[in-house]
């Protein structure tokens, strides 16, 4: 075993686990940028095979599905979903269980991540205008957006690689998970309701202040794209052209100035994953994670409980311990030489999505929600904790569950 590319891996996770160095101001995409030429730089990888660690799919389908998103947003699709949910929820504790089951829904299309960048902003508002206690609301759409994305290959970026990689059926998968979805995101809202049932059903929903911000009205173009790279996932499409296909479509069906619209694309979270493909083949390459799963042997196979619970485990620690997008790169071969590996791949995409859940920084999608919150009071550590270990438990054994039924 090679010490180098674990070195370089370890301080690439530590650069880009912390907020922000004080003495070097280095974000997540940037740290883990860095990392990629360290590893090149100090003969870790060569330069060839780190061309190749890069996976293109990966990243086109992330492009097309945040571009979509974006078209969502720009359409005024949220103000509408505002003012539609104010009006029919009436009190706080309905308006919660719409944004349990409307953050999870959305994002299994669209991505969690995508999710909450363009939800978070306006639910910060309606915590303002309608005098809402802000930190269950706050957790319902981080969670939420979390759990409801397992059920798609294209709902968050580990089940997107686990997708490509595993070479994954979208229908497959989807008929698999969605039913886990379902069952998660039950569990979510009656964990929220019993945790704040008290302070939700101290008053009705209080009248706003002003009017909802006006929307474009023409979000119905991009949700019936939406729906059709949808049904092209399902039929057997690649996912990563049917993704750039759609936001590609949605550019010509606009017929508006595209140039805004780049803008809107989160580049940064494209050099981060390109980063790490790089940073985490110089770990694979260096021996360090064959010479732990000698040791500790992942077994995954239909109608073994044991098994399936102790890789979950696994699955669970590994996704919090070095983050959920680099373990799946790590444990890529241990998976593959699985006997059922079809089988692992479904439940390591189910593991490290709820894994998320675990702490306030085990998904980005969290960090998200929490930095909008903090003009109405944020997220705390342990206030998410609260909600979060019970979440993380129930929703992986209901769906190490439901693996043993269907599988």
């Amino acid at each position: 075993m090679q010490s180098l590319g674990v070195v370089l891996f370890a301080i690439t996770y530590a650069v880009i686990s912390a907020r922000r160095l004080r003495w070097l101001p280095l974000d997540r995409p940037a740290g883990a940028l860095l990392g990629a030429v360290a590893c090149v730089a100090t003969g870790a990888v060569g330069t060839s095979e780190a061309l190749a660690a890069i996976d293109g799919a990966t990243l086109l389908l992330l492009f097309g599905v945040m571009g979509m998103g974006a078209f969502l947003a720009r359409d005024g699709f949220f103000e509408d979903a505002e003012r539609w949910l104010v009006a029919r929820a009436r009190t706080p504790a309905r308006l919660l269980g719409w944004v349990v089951w409307g953050a999870g829904g959305l994002s299994a299309l669209i991505t969690n991540d995508a999710v909450c960048v363009l939800v978070a902003p306006l639910l910060v508002r309606m915590i303002q205008r309608h005098r809402l206690p802000a930190l269950p609301f706050l957790l319902a759409l981080s969670t939420a957006a979390n759990t409801g994305s397992v059920a798609t290959l294209v709902g968050n970026p580990q089940n997107m690689l686990c997708g490509l990689l595993g070479e994954l059926p979208f229908g497959i998968f989807l008929l698999h998970m969605a039913p886990v979805a379902v069952i998660g995101l039950a569990i979510d809202h009656a964990l929220l309701w019993l945790l704040f049932r008290g302070v939700l059903a101290e008053r009705g929903l209080e009248a706003a202040d002003s009017e909802p911000v006006a929307s474009h009205g023409r979000w119905w173009i991009t949700v019936a794209v939406l729906g059709a790279t949808s049904i092209a996932y399902v039929v057997g499409a690649p996912l990563a052209w049917t993704a750039v296909s759609g936001f590609a479509l949605l550019t010509v069906l606009h017929r508006t100035d595209t140039r805004a619209l780049w803008s809107t694309i989160d580049w940064s979270l494209l050099v981060f994953f390109a980063g790490l493909f790089v940073v985490v083949q110089a770990l694979v390459d260096s021996g360090a994670p064959a010479w732990v799963f000698a040791r500790v042997p992942l077994q995954v196979e239909a109608g073994d409980p044991a098994g399936l619970l102790a890789s979950a485990g696994i699955f669970v620690a590994g996704s919090n311990l070095v983050s959920n997008v680099p373990f799946i790169l790590v444990v890529r071969q241990p998976l593959e030489a699985l006997a059922d590996p079809t089988l692992a791949w479904e439940l390591l995409a189910m593991s490290s999505t709820f894994a998320g859940n675990l702490t306030l920084l085990g998904s980005v999608a969290n960090v998200i929600v929490a930095e909008a919150g903090r003009e109405v009071g944020g997220i705390g550590f342990f206030s998410f904790l609260r909600i979060g270990v019970p979440l993380t438990l129930l929703t992986t054994l209901a769906g190490v569950g439901w693996l043993l039924l269907v599988t």
